[in-house]
């Protein structure tokens, strides 16, 4: 007689799995995390099959009531994996099976472990999108909040880090929000393509169970089952988005961490970071490193990583499904953990902090800052901006010479360059006359930063009502 090898495939076999073998192609130390959406797919899958007649209430009800017991068991710690059963699947069917008999066997009818899989990480992702979803949200109020009560705390604006122009703390700020604002839409785009249920495609060909594949879909949320079989166990376009999602996403943080790294710093001095956020150094008492910008900048790589390795593991893979696939999952699971809790560090830390608004505008004084707002003065007096610019840049390379900042001129001295210069250039040379001038939608003027933080925060609004979390 033929030994059997595995409960849910030894049969064709005639010797066991080589020990390494068994634990080399294990996957239950890792997906072991989806047993809830593993149990909640397969309640489904048993209250279809009672619907369709496959299964009779009563065992519908047993394997409820016995997977709903597996569950409370798993969460209390009762259950030990076992690697010969390979994966979260056949650990919790052998567990069902042990606990109301031959009836447990009946719930993989008309499944496979492929469709199984691939409607757990759905099910699985999907959660995890709504949760991140909900930290951005609370990350973009924060900076809404930041910037709107600092609509008015001149700063210098840079390109190729030089200062460059004027504009607010709450201007900049903003900038950020814009960034994860598209990051949001990107993620609740993906979480549509999540959103399709792969159960019922079976191994790879569907199955000749008359099985209601609208009815699971209902039941576990999807907005319909996928359309065709081969591509549903095979499809991991989802998992790809969301890692790209990831990889955007912690690209902006990056910046912003950079920034805040930068800003932090004895040199430039603009905000101080709360001490929470914060750690020192073992050998010299003064450091106050900025440690969790410093580590989202840094775990922005591991992302890109698994992006990289999603990417490379399905590039040459034939349909339908292939072992290659077990891979999916670790690398998605680490993305998830990194990007909930990069936010989490994130929407707690930038509300907190704290801009130095002498330093940041002392900072903005300097550079020749107001230069573009010269320039601009000259044309609306008559002169073509080329010449504007030249004269202007002349003004500026004296006041280099001179160590004197365009606003620190005398009139004089500002009329040796052009004769339509007069008395009112200073209300142009003011930082506060900079930013206020730019007065239009998008624009430095204090009243429309806070005008964009309101458009901000009615979309945000707007979004939570729409269902966006």
């Amino acid at each position: 007689m033929t030994q059997q090898t595995n409960q849910s495939w030894g049969g064709r076999f005639s010797e066991p799995t080589d020990a390494f073998v068994a634990a080399f192609t294990a996957s239950i130390g890792f997906d072991q995390r989806l047993y809830h959406h593993d149990i909640r797919g397969s309640i489904a899958h048993a209250t279809m099959l009672a619907r369709v007649g496959v299964l009779t209430d009563d065992e519908r009800d047993a394997i409820v009531e016995g997977l709903n017991d597996i569950e409370r068991d798993i969460e209390a710690g009762n259950i030990e994996w076992s690697v010969e059963l390979e994966d979260i699947h056949m650990n919790i069917e052998a567990r069902l099976t042990d606990k109301i008999g031959i009836t447990g066997k009946k719930l993989h009818t008309g499944r496979s472990r492929n469709d199984q899989i691939a409607t757990d990480i759905r099910l699985y992702l999907r959660d995890e999108i709504d949760a991140i979803g909900s930290e951005l949200g609370r990350l973009r109020e924060g900076m809404i909040e930041l910037a709107d009560r600092h609509a008015d705390t001149i700063m210098p604006g840079f390109t190729h880090l030089q200062t460059a122009q004027p504009v607010t703390f709450g201007h900049h700020v903003l900038a950020w929000q814009e960034m994860i604002t598209r990051d949001h839409e990107r993620l609740m785009d993906c979480r549509r393509r999540v959103n399709i249920l792969p159960l019922g495609a079976a191994a790879l060909a569907g199955t000749t169970y008359p099985i209601d594949r609208h009815v699971t879909a209902e039941l576990l949320g999807f907005d319909r089952p996928a359309e065709n079989s081969l591509d549903a166990v095979s499809d991991r376009d989802f998992a790809i988005e969301f890692t790209s999602f990831a990889s955007i996403l912690l690209m902006h943080m990056s910046r912003i961490s950079e920034e805040l790294v930068l800003w932090s710093s004895a040199q430039f001095d603009f905000i101080d970071l709360p001490d929470r956020f914060c750690t020192g150094s073992s050998i010299m008492p003064q450091k106050k490193n900025p440690d969790v910008p410093e580590l989202v900048r840094g775990k922005t790589g591991r992302v890109y990583g698994h992006l990289m390795s999603l990417l490379t593991l399905m590039k040459s893979q034939p349909l339908a499904y292939n072992k290659d696939n077990q891979e999916d999952k670790e690398p998605l699971f680490d993305s998830v953990d990194t990007v909930k809790g990069c936010l989490r560090a994130f929407a707690d830390m930038i509300p907190a902090i704290e801009p130095k608004k002498t330093s940041m505008y002392e900072a903005a004084r300097k550079g020749f800052s107001t230069a573009t707002d010269l320039a601009d003065y000259l044309v609306r007096a008559g002169v073509a901006f080329r010449d504007a610019h030249e004269i202007v840049g002349t003004s500026v390379a004296y006041g280099i010479k001179q160590g004197k900042d365009l606003s620190d001129m005398t009139l004089e001295e500002l009329r040796q360059f052009s004769s339509d210069i007069h008395e009112d250039v200073f209300d142009v040379l003011t930082l506060e006359g900079s930013v206020a001038a730019r007065n239009h939608i998008g624009g430095t003027a204090p009243h429309q930063v806070r005008a964009s933080a309101q458009r901000a925060r009615d979309a945000l609004k707007a979004a939570h009502a729409g269902g966006a979390q």
